[in-house]
């Protein structure tokens, strides 16, 4: 897979600003990956967000996005705004759709989820293979779609 050019993802607010890009690991089943900085416009960074390219089962559960936004910049929406732009680029490599998921207890995330008029597919049992559970102890998530 070839990593296409993300200086243009930004809006009127934010910015993505590339921080590193990750090849495929197929022994770990991990797809190809952008990691991003989430700052304002003038590069203060805010937090973080990630979008992993391509499909498999590990990714059902995981999500093609993941974000974090620093304490003192929540409630404005951020973490909806990057993923907007994430799905841009998403489309860029020929995806037609993403999931993102949520611990069931974290409803800020849900709330960014529902905002950005995803469909709940789902509160799924983690497998117990699965890395998030293995590491965290987590159990469920919740599995967004968003039809790109």
């Amino acid at each position: 897979m070839e990593f296409l050019n993300t200086e243009h993802l930004e809006n009127s607010e934010i910015k993505l600003v590339l921080k590193r890009t990750a090849e495929a690991d197929p022994v770990r089943n991990w797809v190809p990956a952008y990691r991003f900085a989430i700052c304002d416009k003038q590069g203060q960074p805010m937090g973080h967000c990630d979008l992993r390219i391509g499909y498999n089962d590990n990714l059902y559960y995981g999500g093609h996005i993941g974000y974090a936004v620093d304490a003192a910049y929540r409630g404005h929406h951020y973490a909806a705004k990057a993923c907007t732009l994430l799905f841009d680029l998403a489309r860029r490599h020929g995806m037609d759709y993403l999931y993102i998921t949520c611990h069931p207890d974290n409803w800020p995330s849900r709330k960014t989820l529902e905002y950005l008029k995803g469909t709940l597919v789902e509160i799924a049992e983690l497998p117990e293979d699965n890395e998030m559970r293995i590491k965290t102890g987590a159990t469920k998530t919740c599995v967004f779609r968003f039809d790109l």
